[in-house]
Formats: structure tokens, sequence, C-alpha cells
């Protein structure tokens, strides 16, 4: 693959003579919002990736996985269908599924419950416009995450478009999307369904979605933002297999034993509901003084039938984010400070049956816990004659729960967590036009989730306490004569208290604080401009080339009379190296081709078993047809190009060696996109 990029790097080189100057702005100068505090991509302190409109359209209509994974220190994984986890700089290492130890917002509004939970899959790929990606803690601005902070964007110009997909193994996606500004308004309304039967046994994926939003520009100074999100999606889980039941039938779910049935007997699955809902303001005092408040709330309805146990969730959660901004200019030097809180309640009621092949038996255990977090913050950004750039901030983490056993027998209780400072300091320096250095150093902390407390043992786990630790590192941006954009970072996180998952004998999970990690890595980004050729076959080129070179390692780690202290962390590949390769040929054929390179991967604390390293291809054709004022894209994407075998996405420390997740072999997506 790297050959490959290297090749076409020479011919893209080889062609600037007769380049036509691109008018897109430098890849340098692309806007970073950081959630209102807006900064260009050079100047940036901090550790983020854009993932752009571009790479959002790499991705088949169910998920952002291809987009993600183009990001250096980033990864999502996928168990199933509808079944994610993502990680920044490894921090999957507690997620057996779902998205935890990353804060993720959208917009305005948080998608993370007041535990750190969030369900990322409800949202469909085709809302997301943009994304930014923070790797490591942002303590300062983002409160309790140890591993980074997603904000997805919805669309802010005006569109209507529809778009019409079907595919491999039963696929069907079909989406509408309406936004624009009328007076003082700017609405959206987005519409998904979403439907495949996907290529294992019991996978079939099922989602619908409603998205609503209305942003009120009620005066010069004032805004009100609301928005509604509501989603459904069922999808069923075929659990992992053995790597010998994987070798004799990938496509098979997992079977049943002596002692248990198999996922397809009992219908395991899960079956989520939610709607959120909340409202934002932002009043502009002066030109130097303004104040943000956001208030949200949202209901999850959640079923989980499961090999063991049929668990219904019902959560609500109240969130609350306001700040004081205030930006001071004189001569060459501008400073802006914030001054703020976040905080949410997040109530959930569990309530675990038999399972009885996919309906709920005799009751087992009903419980009841309440977790509130919440932080102050207070952060200062300083420009220096447009050469030293500063983003300093602090911050006070506090987490408790409450907690109650109702059925079989009743107590309760509550667990405060110590209250956490965490500073973070990021310093950019840059050098000349389009060259900057950067260093920052911060601290993360990051409290166990509800589904960690009272995991799927259906036990309280009252010493289970928060990880923390700190970040350090360097890196540079360097734009190359308005032609290639190059990044590269080192980082060095020491996670102290760190939460580790297990499995007993059932496959049931519960988690444990275990030792420290060691984590050191590089990550690099070349990224060409869009190039322009005076020829009628390629019109246009353009690649991007990242990876990420790691190690990973537990530091103390003991369990029993085991000593599992240097090893590699589980989960966590050393290297991969992503390429993506846009072409445009006869002014109307597109071409997106991308490989994705995974090492191997330990999939036990021992180091006793690793994964096969993998490499994927994915290509897409696309071809545009207008018809008067509509502009109709056709696509075709191929995903699995070489037809591997491989996994997506491991079930790390699995009880029986049941690590394996098969991803689907070569297959297709036919679409059209149309904007009217």
């Amino acid at each position: 693959m790297v050959r490959l990029c290297f090749l076409f790097f020479i011919i893209c080189c080889s062609l600037f003579s007769s380049q036509k100057r691109d008018s897109a702005e430098l890849i340098s100068e692309v806007s970073i919002d950081a959630y209102r505090k807006p900064t260009t991509y050079i100047t940036s302190t901090k550790s983020v990736a854009v993932v752009s409109k571009e790479l959002l359209n790499q991705n088949t209509p169910e998920r952002m996985l291809e987009s993600i994974n183009q990001i250096a220190g980033a990864r999502m994984e996928e168990r199933s269908p509808g079944s994610y986890r993502i990680s920044v700089r490894g921090s999957t290492l507690r997620s057996p599924f779902g998205v935890r130890n990353i804060k993720v917002y959208l917009d305005d509004f948080i998608l993370s419950d007041a535990s750190g939970n969030t369900y990322f899959n409800v949202i469909s790929p085709e809302l997301v416009n943009k994304m930014e990606i923070y790797k490591g803690p942002e303590g300062g601005d983002f409160g309790v995450a140890t591993g980074g902070t997603l904000l997805l964007q919805t669309r802010s110009s005006d569109n209507l478009s529809a778009h019409l997909s079907v595919g491999s193994y039963g696929t069907f996606n079909q989406s509408f999307d309406f936004s624009k500004q009328t007076g003082n308004h700017f609405f959206e309304i987005f519409q998904n369904y979403y439907r495949t039967d996907s290529y294992r046994e019991q996978s079939a994926v099922e989602r619908k979605q409603i998205y609503l939003k209305d942003r009120f520009q009620y005066s010069k100074k004032g805004m009100l933002n609301a928005m509604i999100l509501w989603s459904d999606l069922n999808y069923q889980t075929p659990g992992g297999l053995t790597l010998e039941q994987m070798n004799t039938d990938r496509r098979q779910s997992r079977p049943a034993t002596a002692t248990l049935p198999g996922a397809r007997e009992q219908d395991a699955g899960i079956r989520n509901k939610m709607i959120l809902a909340g409202v934002s303001h932002l009043y502009n005092f002066s030109p130097k003084f303004s104040h943000f408040v956001l208030l949200q709330g949202s209901y999850v309805d959640f079923e989980n039938p499961f090999i063991t146990n049929f668990e219904n969730r019902f959560e609500r959660n109240f969130a609350l984010r306001t700040h004081l901004n205030y930006e001071e200019q004189w001569n060459k030097i501008a400073v802006s400070w914030r001054l703020g809180f976040e905080g949410g309640i997040n109530t959930v009621f569990i309530k675990n049956y038999d399972n009885n092949k996919g309906t709920q038996g005799n009751p087992q255990n009903f419980d009841k816990l309440q977790n509130s977090s919440g932080f102050y913050f207070i952060s200062q950004k300083l420009n220096f004659n447009d050469r030293l750039f500063s983003d300093i901030s602090l911050s006070l983490n506090s987490n408790s729960y409450q907690w109650e056993k109702l059925f079989p027998g009743y107590d309760s209780g509550e667990v405060r967590f110590k209250n956490q400072w965490l500073p973070n300091i990021g310093l950019t320096y840059l050098l000349g036009k389009g060259f900057s250095v950067r260093a920052k150093i911060g601290k993360g902390n990051s409290a166990p989730t509800n589904e960690e407390i009272r995991s799927s043992n259906q036990e309280f786990n009252f010493k289970l306490g928060p990880e923390y630790g700190w970040n350090k590192e360097i890196g540079f941006r360097k734009q190359l004569s308005n032609a290639l954009f190059v990044e590269a970072s080192y980082f060095d996180f020491r996670m102290r208290n760190a939460i580790v998952r297990r499995q007993n004998e059932k496959g049931q999970e519960f988690f444990v604080n275990q030792g420290n990690t060691l984590q050191k890595g590089v990550e690099v980004l070349v990224e060409s401009r869009n190039f322009a050729f005076q020829n009628t076959f390629l019109n246009r080129f353009k690649f991007r080339l990242s990876g990420s070179f790691y190690q990973f390692k537990f530091g103390d780690y003991r369990q029993g009379n085991n000593n599992f202290s240097g090893n590699d962390l589980t989960g966590v590949p050393s290297t991969t190296i992503n390429s993506l390769l846009n072409f445009v040929f006869f002014n109307q054929l597109s071409v997106d081709y991308s490989h994705f390179y995974i090492s191997k991967i330990p999939l036990n604390v021992a180091n006793s078993v690793w994964s096969e390293s993998a490499f994927i291809g994915n290509i897409q054709f696309g071809f545009p047809i207008a018809i008067e004022k509509t502009k109709m894209k056709l696509y075709l994407q191929v995903q699995n190009l070489y037809n591997s075998d491989y996994v997506l996405g491991f079930d790390t420390n699995a009880f029986g060696n049941r690590f394996y997740n098969p991803a689907a072999k070569r297959n297709f997506i036919l679409g059209a996109k149309i904007d009217f």
C-alpha cells in the first residue's frame, strides 16, 4: 500500500507543470470549531483531526467506520453490524461494546450521559456533515475522558437531497434531508431508514431516525438553537466464535454448548429506542462579552436479550452546560477567557429476567442507579503577534452515584469519588506561513460508567474507581509549497488505576482497576491538495496517507499468581496505516480507492493469543448526472475488495477463547444521491 501511494505521489509530482491552481483553501487553513473556540488547524494547540465531508462520503450508509479509520490515532471497530466501538489512542481497553471514555457532542448538544456512556450507533452517518476528533485528555473543556472527544456537526447551509441505496445481504438505505435559511430561522429536517440482513447469522439490523433543528437568530445579539432527535435501533448480536468455529463456518452465530444455549436460540440482540431534545442560547452582550447556556434531556428504552438473561434498561438523562466568554485585543495581543460549568444526571432502572428464547421469563434482579457528574472549568486563549498561541485550562471534576437493590432483596447506598483537578496546557508557535510546532500536557480522569459499576454479571462493583493519567506530547504541522500538508506528533500517556474488562464462565463481563499502563506513540499524516490537470483523461487527483505506530504496555498488572507487567495492551494494534486516493477521470467519473492495514493484535492480557494482521481495500465509483437544476450522483461501493478473511472487532479477554467476530467478505452497495 505504501508503495502504491508513493507511486501515485511520483506521478502527481511529475505533472505539477501541467496542473491548474486549485481554488480550495489550504489544508492548514481549515477551520476548527473546538466547541465555539474557533481557530485555524495550523495554529490549534489541540491534538485534533478533522473528518471532512469528503472523508465522510467513504462510508457505507450504516456506519462512520471508514471515515474514522482514516484518522491517525482513531479506530472504529464493528463486532457485528450495529455494534460499534471507537478507540482514540487505544481507549477500548474497557469497552466490550459501545463508546466509553470518549466524550461525544452533536453541535451544541451532549450525546454522552453523566456516567460517560454514549449510544453512538443511534446516529446516522448521513446526519453528520463534519467531525472533529480530539485525541487524549481535554478535561479543561470537555470534562471526564482520558480517551478523547468527538464533535459531530450537522449541516449549516441550504440543502434539499434524497439518498437511496441497496446492496449485498439485503441492505437497503433511504434518507431525506432538507435545510433552509428562512428569515431569521435556519431549519433542518433529516429522516433515515436503514436495514440489512448482514453477513453472519443472527446479525440483522434495522434503524429508523428523525432529526429536527431550528437555529433562530432573534436579534443581532441573540441566537436560540433547538433540536430533537428520535432513533429506533434494533440489531441482532451473533456473538464471538473460537478460532476453530470461525475456520469451520465464518457466517455462523455463537453455537450452543452443553451448558448454555446459542445466540440464535436466545434471539440475542439490542433494541434501543432513544429520544433526545435540547435548547441552547447564545447572547452577545457586546462584541467582547457573551454568555452561552444549554439545557437538554433524553429518554432511553433499552432491551438486551442475551445468552443468560433478558435485560431491560430505562434511562432518563438531564444535562446543563453554561459559560461566560470574554475577549480582549491590545495591539499585537489577543486574549479570550471562558468560565463555565457542565453537569448531568443519569438515572437508570435495570430489570433482568430469564431469557426464554428472546422473551422475558422469571425475574432475576431489579436495580436502580443514579449517576451525577459535573465539572467547573476556566480557560484562557492567547494569541501573541499571530505567532505564539496558547490554550490554558483548568477544571474541577466530581462524580458520584446512588444505588438501590430492589429485587429480590432491598439495599441502597451512595459512592462518591474524590474530586479531581484537571489542568491542560497547550502551546503552538508559528515558525512561518504554514509551519507550526506545538507542545501539550494535560491530565485526564474517567469514572466508571453505569455498565461497569453494574455490569452484565448483575452485581454492583463498589470497589471500582476512576482511572486517571497525564498525557504529554509534541508535534509539528507543515504546509509544503501549497501542495502537501505533513503532520507528525509524539505522545506519552501514563494511566493509573486502569479499568480492565474480564469475563466469567457464562460470558458475563465485570471490571476491575488493574495497575497502570504506559502508552507511547507516533502519529503521522501526509495529505495533498486537490490537483487539477489540463488533460481529458485524468482531471483531478488527491491523496491521503496516515499512520499510527504505538508501544502500549501494561505497567504493573498482576492477576492472582500471574504477572502480566510489561505485556502489550489487549486490543491495540502496534501499527495501522491508512491511505485514500481520489481521482476524477473524463471530467465525470470519480474513483475513491482506500486501504487499511492493521498489524496483529493481542487478544488476552497474557499475550498468548494474537490476531492475524489485516490488509483491506475498498473502492467507490461515482458518476454525476445533471438534469436542469437537479444533480444526481450514482455510485458503486465495493467493500473488502480483495475478499480478505478478517475480523473487524475482537472480543478481547473473552472466556473460552471466543475472540472472533468475522467481517463480511467482498460486498457491494449501489446507490443514488439526488440534490434538488
